[in-house]
């Protein structure tokens, strides 16, 4: 390992030199310092807020990333890492002079500061997006942007402290969790210390102060416990390291945060850890250890033969010690620790010789995850929210049919699972067997359950499973093909309402003249007939306006007939829920933009106040052949008598019709109103459900509530 670089004091360039030249060859350090060359006359009389030389800045960035002893093109990219952003220096320049290895680097890690964006929050989520997609071609940018960070939180001092804490709540937010999702845990662990100092500077020097004070009362204990365990492994003959490690605070304090807890009351845990050479040698340290102090039950965890999501491997143990006081034992090879310690950047490292590493294989599988998240998201503000819920994957493991591990975030549902396993599997299922037991969808996994999906070819995603996905990657296949099957139930209800107008003008569609439908369409601002019939059909344009443009000169005006409404129409046809229309009404539609039509009872006052205020209302009456239940309210008055709500509930299902919802309120003592939100079929079954309940003797006032 190089050097240990001092983390706040000024790098100089020769220091860095230094530091390269460990283990990167004298032309590849010239190559480093040709960069450095570049980058200080780019930022020739920049200077930062404690004064010093802006060049000193990404100088010390690409200190941090020696140590992790990344190659030379990642290190001549950490030095130019602002040139782009903060300087003259355009991207083509930069090409010009240095390899397009390097350029793509800088470039990823740049912000778009040449657009416009609506609200801070928009840049900020466009900005993430730019960057994790670049890191998806190349890991090596958020390695430099994580450094980039680290460094920038060693200096926040100078920051004002509004600045500053906005600072550290993006790096709890966002860069902790990438680092803890790539495994970089030595730059997590500095992070999390420094952003609690800035976010919680009060709550920090307690906690600071409270650890030093109970690790000074504990030394002598902790020192005995590792001369223990290292004499038994050695009697054992087992050669290992054992060291005790400090706790952090702000790992304490998340943990009093989980638990609801006071730090006098959490469990006085000391943890040590064990560096063995082979992996067969941690299960026999293991054993070593278990013999010598009682484990403590459910508290074993095996992340060597299971690894977590980010590659982490480990024997995790918690053994009941001297005076009562838990052990918690860590054993683990010395290739395993580096992983712990710097994930990714240690797979970089020795590119060529871990390939199939597990953080390397944990890497490459979330980013190919966010890939297919980007190709299915809408806009950045939904792919921030995707990947924030991606990067707090406390791990459930479960279980396919054919014992191939599946690694989810705790709490994840069977819906989850299946769009994990593929997104066709997850667009068709209907339920699933857990252990071999059958359950709904929203059920949450455990691990080491076993999870088989069943599927139907016919079915489809519905807007609820929203309300239980938890991953990303569920969440963009369920909102994908909503907004897919939305875009081809629009196109295809445009070309139904468009088709119905011109047959009312006595037109058919083949009729209309060529050179008119392309002019109507250029004037109207659309690409083609389709794009017309889709926006028809989600409301944004009328059918019956577009019909007339298409038929006749624009003088010229005919009426329409009523479109007929089945009721099965899909997502583009709303029933208004304030009066609650059923087949045989009178009713009229409202085009509402962005939702399609909106079908109101033609007696409900909203539907007066919204054909005044729109010019897209249609006139529509019901099908011969309509199909569905319906939404209606009635509004029941009753006799204040004990058992009344469950009397009239009867006889509203003795009926044939579900209740949807009922609420009740005592009005003067001796009555109370009842609410019921129910499914009819039409008026005539609507009729039937009046009557049963007027022939009830305590009824003293039944009706229907429209408006």
């Amino acid at each position: 390992m190089p050097a240990q670089l001092s983390p706040v004091a000024p790098m100089r360039i020769s220091d860095l030199c230094q530091a390269m030249e460990v283990y990167l060859s004298p032309t590849q350090t010239r190559e480093v310092y040709r960069a450095y060359l570049f980058a200080a006359e780019a930022h020739e009389g920049q200077t930062r807020l404690s004064g010093e030389a802006y060049i000193y800045h990404p100088v010390a960035v690409a200190a941090i990333l020696v140590q992790m002893r990344m190659d030379h093109h990642c290190l001549m990219a950490a030095i130019l890492h602002d040139v782009i952003e903060d300087t003259s220096v355009t991207k083509i320049k930069l090409r010009q002079t240095f390899a397009d290895e390097v350029v793509e680097m800088v470039d990823g890690v740049s912000k778009l500061t040449h657009l416009k964006f609506r609200s801070r929050a928009e840049a900020q989520a466009e900005n993430f997006r730019k960057m994790m997609l670049a890191m998806t071609r190349d890991v090596r940018i958020i390695l430099i942007k994580l450094a980039d960070r680290l460094h920038n939180m060693r200096t926040l001092e100078v920051m004002p402290p509004a600045k500053a804490r906005r600072i550290a709540r993006e790096t709890l937010d966002i860069y902790i969790p990438i680092a803890n999702r790539l495994g970089i845990n030595n730059i997590r662990h500095e992070l999390e210390e420094l952003a609690m100092a800035a976010h919680w500077p009060r709550r920090y020097q307690v906690m600071r102060k409270t650890l030093q004070r109970r690790r000074g009362n504990r030394r002598e204990w902790i020192d005995d416990i590792t001369r223990i365990l290292s004499e038994r492994l050695a009697t054992d003959g087992l050669t290992a390291k054992v060291r005790g490690r400090e706790k952090r605070a702000y790992s304490t304090y998340r943990k009093m945060q989980e638990k609801k807890c006071r730090f006098s009351e959490l469990a006085d845990v000391y943890a040590f850890r064990v560096i063995v050479d082979q992996v067969d040698t941690c299960y026999r340290v293991l054993g070593a250890v278990h013999n010598l102090y009682r484990p403590m039950p459910g508290k074993f965890k095996d992340y060597i033969a299971i690894p977590k999501a980010n590659g982490y491997q480990s024997l995790h143990t918690v053994l009941m010690g001297p005076q009562g006081l838990p052990i918690e034992i860590q054993i683990r090879t010395g290739e395993m620790h580096v992983l712990a310690e710097q994930g990714i950047a240690a797979h970089w490292q020795y590119k060529g010789e871990r390939e199939g590493s597990a953080t390397a294989d944990a890497a490459a599988k979330w980013l190919r995850s966010l890939l297919e998240v980007q190709q299915n998201t809408g806009d950045s503000m939904e792919f921030l929210e995707h990947v924030k819920i991606d990067l707090y994957p406390d791990e459930v493991y479960v279980f396919t049919p054919l014992g191939q591990i599946v690694e989810l975030p705790r709490g994840a549902t069977v819906i989850d699972f299946a769009y994990a396993i593929h997104s066709g599997i997850g667009n068709h299922c209907v339920a699933a067997r857990v252990d071999q037991q059958l359950v709904p969808l929203r059920s949450q996994l455990r691990n080491g359950q076993a999870v088989e999906i069943i599927t139907k070819q016919t079915a489809s995603p519905k807007p609820g499973w929203l309300n239980f996905a938890m991953t990303g990657k569920a969440r963009t296949g369920i909102r994908t093909y909503l907004k897919q099957l939305e875009v081809t139930e629009a196109t295809a209800l445009g070309q139904h309402l468009l088709e119905h107008e011109l047959n009312c003008l006595g037109m058919q569609p083949e009729q209309v003249d060529p050179a008119r439908r392309t002019e109507m369409l250029h004037e109207l601002g659309y690409a083609d007939l389709t794009e017309l019939q889709q926006h028809i059909g989600l409301g944004n344009r009328s059918a019956a306006l577009a019909a007339r443009l298409l038929a006749f000169p624009k003088d010229q005006t005919r009426l329409s007939a009523p479109l007929s409404i089945q009721g099965g129409e899909g997502l583009l046809i709303h029933f208004a829920r304030c009066c609650g229309p059923v087949p045989g009404d009178p009713i009229i539609a409202i085009f509402s933009h962005g939702r399609g039509m909106l079908v109101h009872h033609q007696h409900c006052p909203n539907s007066g106040e919204f054909r005044r205020r729109s010019k897209d209302s249609l006139e529509v009456q019901w099908d011969d052949q309509v199909s569905g239940e319906f939404h209606t309210t009635l509004r029941v008055d009753v006799g204040n008598q004990r058992g009344m709500l469950a009397t009239v509930a009867a006889v509203i299902a003795d009926s044939g019709s579900n209740i949807e919802d009922v609420r009740s309120e005592e009005r003067d003592g001796l009555s109370l109103r009842l609410r019921f939100t129910l499914m009819v079929r039409h008026r005539k079954h609507l009729a039937d459900v009046l009557r049963r309940i007027r022939a009830l003797p305590q009824a003293l006032k039944v009706g229907r509530v429209i408006g």
